[in-house]
């Protein structure tokens, strides 16, 4: 069965039609999650005890943190599909997930910039995971400079592919690196064996918030992946004119 709807799935045309579908749904969650999560976290939520008011950026800062490694994996997998399994559409998804995946990774960074200056004196630091973080935005901008570059969109899907999953190598850097090196990043707080260790007055708008978020982004790469698949026939459409026109 899902083998099944993974084939279907395959033909541009169904995943036109189903994401026509799903979008309004998708856009009305996000909608609906994100004003809760964010009137939690800025009206509910109590003050740090250390950190004041300044804790709020953590309600931006880490759903974005989580989402651009999380959309960079979707990227690995996506690598996967073109390389190993030929998917029509993976190569889409990737290209689609690229833009996204950086301006995630760009906030991610402005706001742990804005966040690390009251905290640390200092609006940047050489931190591991601050250095790994950037690392990611850079590979972000590569990829979607290497398939501007290349006009083929298959041979640039490839290529993007093979690069994508070495670049996979800096997510577990990003997650471990407070653990591997001593840091001046917190550690996590959030996805521990022993549990989290953020209050549940703060914990629970950080998660409805990064469900949100990832809603929105599901959205969001749909949207994206319709267009690129629009401007894939507009491609094919002008060639076959270009041959026909020679051929005449």
């Amino acid at each position: 069965m899902a083998m099944s709807w993974f084939n279907d799935l395959a033909n541009p045309t169904r995943f036109l039609n189903l994401s026509a579908k799903l979008l309004p749904w998708l856009w009305g969650a996000a909608l609906i999650i994100l004003v809760v999560g964010f009137y939690m976290a800025f009206f509910v939520a109590p003050e740090d005890y250390q950190q004041g008011q300044t804790i709020r950026i953590m309600f931006i800062h880490v759903p974005f943190a989580w989402l651009a490694m999380a959309t960079y994996a979707l990227m690995a997998i996506s690598s996967i599909g073109t390389l190993v399994w030929k998917h029509p559409l993976a190569d889409v998804s990737a290209k689609a997930a690229a833009p996204l995946g950086a301006a995630f990774a760009l906030i991610c960074l402005l706001t742990g910039s804005f966040w690390g200056k009251p905290m640390w004196g200092t609006w940047w630091v050489w931190d591991a995971r601050l250095t790994s973080m950037l690392v990611l935005f850079l590979m972000y901008l590569g990829l979607i400079a290497l398939w501007n570059a290349v006009e083929d969109p298959i041979r640039a899907g490839k290529a993007a592919a093979v690069l994508t999953l070495v670049g996979s190598i800096n997510l577990p850097i990003i997650k471990f690196s407070v653990d591997w090196w001593n840091t001046l990043h917190q550690p996590a707080s959030v996805f521990r064996f022993d549990g989290p260790t953020i209050h549940v007055s703060m914990l629970i708008p950080l998660l409805l918030i990064a469900v949100g978020m990832t809603i929105l982004f599901l959205a969001l790469h749909m949207v994206a992946m319709r267009t690129e698949i629009m401007r894939r026939r507009v491609r094919t459409l002008r060639l076959l004119e270009a041959s026909r026109a020679v051929g005449a």
